[in-house]
């Protein structure tokens, strides 16, 4: 299970990078480009937490780990354990379960905003043609970002994931903060309430 996670973590950050690179080289003919999450997305409404009794309970007794060479940080249920904590990759588990932070650093001109309006409307086709079931503009530690999860897959030991990215300011830095939380597609449901309450823990310098 882990080597699949790690897998899918892999093709996940180079999709990512793939796409940051498209955008970069795109972004001196677009006039909307600019180093905040400013322009359309700005305007357009965000969710905020507002976890269930249920997600709440997820948490009680529950510990705060911090990630301090990126200003982050969750609240984890018991029983959570840590996996790699480097500069740029943040990993956790829990009895199959696992949160996954990934850090890429940009160019100051990378077009944040551009960039932040594609996955949204990626994830909307991706909603479209059945491969993720939520999509939404989501706030979490006072950032904008795009969340989406993934249907549920045809086997139960596939993997299914709930996903939050956005961009930041930090430490001299243009940052992609990509966000992810898995676990089998058999027992998402059953862990549902403790996946959300992590991810709306979450907070984070920016």
């Amino acid at each position: 299970m882990k080597q699949l996670t790690a897998i899918a973590f892999m093709v996940m950050v180079v999709a990512a990078c793939n796409l940051s690179s498209k955008l970069g080289k795109t972004s001196s003919s677009d006039s909307n480009s600019s180093s905040g999450n400013s322009g359309k997305t700005a305007a357009e409404p965000a969710e905020k937490p507002n976890p269930t009794a249920a997600q709440t309970a997820a948490l009680a007794n529950g510990q705060e780990v911090k990630w301090d060479e990126q200003g982050m940080s969750w609240t984890l249920p018991p029983g959570w354990k840590k996996q790699t904590v480097s500069p740029n990759s943040f990993q956790y588990d829990s009895n199959g379960a696992f949160l996954i932070v990934s850090i890429s650093a940009l160019s100051p001109d990378f077009p944040t905003d551009l960039s932040l309006r594609s996955y949204h409307e990626s994830a909307n086709v991706r909603k479209k043609n059945g491969e993720v079931d939520e999509v939404k503009w989501l706030e979490l530690g006072g950032a904008r970002g795009v969340e989406f999860r993934e249907s549920k897959q045809p086997g139960a030991g596939d993997i299914r994931r709930l996903q939050w990215m956005t961009y930041r300011k930090f430490a001299n830095q243009t940052q992609l903060v990509n966000f992810m939380l898995s676990t089998s597609s058999g027992k998402f449901d059953s862990r549902s309430d403790e996946l959300y309450a992590i991810m709306y823990s979450m907070k984070l310098v920016h």
